[in-house]
């Protein structure tokens, strides 16, 4: 595929740049990497499967928390952040789902990003891709780390190693994970960044306490005129205190922590938008790299909101691993994922999903009403 003719987008006179298609420059080549890296997942979720007898899936396999909540679009937005879901202030239900980004299911002493998987229900409008038509819903996919790798040729050499990972012991990777603080540690010392896999690995312990985090959707999605990455950001007290505060989960202690902590308390998170002001800064192609705040900071849209509940159950946890799938391409057509990290996840979290759903005999459901997520 030929990559596509270069473009200046359109700034506005508000400064930031409009979406237009050719703010994506596909590179040469780009397909035949996307059709590699599949090959490689479904290898992957073939390993798995015969290690588990059970398919799951190829990242954030493993689940700490499944809760239902609402989120609530603020009424006083600007014009430029009144875009596609964002347009008028309203509530929807929403299904949120905590994980480890791993593709197998592994010790929490493991230090690795921790993702939130966010499906909104009840969301109309033209879909991103046909398919999804017939779906009301509106999935965001954020993890707690700002950036990832660079892009789909990048992300081929990360996959070489994940294919391997399911073969590694617990003690092996936790062990990569403190041969990666020391390199890190290194690279900090001299003032250096850290390539991104190290970053990644060389996680401290305070990345446990996923539920004090701030997450990042890492890649960039149109926001209906615009271009702006995407974070939920705790507000509620009892989230922001335990920012930075480490704790020892044991091998399965997250989904504890999570437990516990809804058992108690409610939560809330505040959804931002991050547009885009320069594509040279702030690039579209580019996942690794982070968009500065001081060129473009990020503006609130929405409140998430979780109340006190059973985050987890038999129930909810069949139906949230088995039934649901989370994707970005499950989206507005004015939120279509972008670059090319984004186009990558188009194919690769189709072949993982379609092989998770075949081989454990669950049909793919989109819920139509929040009634449909297990109490």
């Amino acid at each position: 595929m030929q990559p596509m003719a270069q473009a200046q987008p359109t700034m506005p006179e508000n400064g930031y740049v409009r979406y237009e298609p050719s703010v994506e420059q596909i590179a040469p080549g780009e397909q035949q990497v996307v059709q590699a890296i599949t090959r490689s997942i479904g290898r992957t979720n073939v390993c798995t499967f015969h290690k588990l007898g059970h398919a799951i899936r190829q990242q954030h396999a493993k689940g700490h928390g499944f809760l239902k909540g609402e989120l609530t679009v603020y009424g006083d937005l600007p014009g430029h952040l009144r875009q596609g879901l964002f347009a008028a202030a309203r509530t929807y239900p929403i299904i949120v789902r905590l994980s480890t980004a791993l593709g197998d299911i592994r010790s929490d002493r493991i230090h690795i990003p921790r993702g939130m998987a966010i499906k909104v229900i009840g969301v109309g409008g033209a879909k991103a891709l046909a398919e999804e038509d017939k779906s009301a819903n509106q999935d965001f996919l954020l993890v707690n780390h700002k950036a990832y790798v660079s892009n789909a040729a990048a992300y081929l050499r990360l996959q070489h190693f994940l294919r391997w990972q399911p073969m590694f012991p617990d003690f092996a990777l936790r062990g990569g994970g403190w041969v990666a603080r020391g390199v890190k540690s290194l690279f900090d010392r001299f003032g250096k960044p850290s390539p991104l896999p190290v970053e990644l690995r060389g996680l401290d312990e305070t990345s446990n306490n996923l539920l004090g985090e701030t997450f990042h959707s890492m890649a960039a999605i149109r926001f209906g005129a615009n271009i702006a990455k995407i974070r939920a950001v705790p507000t509620a007290e009892t989230l922001r205190k335990l920012a930075g505060r480490p704790i020892d989960p044991g091998d399965h202690g997250l989904r504890d922590f999570v437990v516990e902590f809804f058992r108690d308390n409610a939560a809330e998170y505040e959804l931002c938008a991050q547009l885009c002001t320069d594509l040279r800064r702030m690039p579209v192609e580019d996942a690794s790299i982070e968009w500065p705040e001081d060129v473009s900071a990020p503006q609130p849209i929405a409140r998430i909101s979780l109340p006190r509940q059973q985050a987890d159950s038999p129930e909810r946890r069949a139906y949230a691993d088995d039934v649901l799938s989370f994707n970005p391409w499950h989206c507005l057509a004015a939120h279509q994922p972008l670059g090319s990290i984004m186009r990558l996840r188009k194919q690769a979290y189709r072949t993982s999903s379609d092989f998770r759903h075949e081989k454990n005999r669950k049909p793919m459901v989109e819920p139509r009403d929040i009634s449909e997520f297990p109490d």
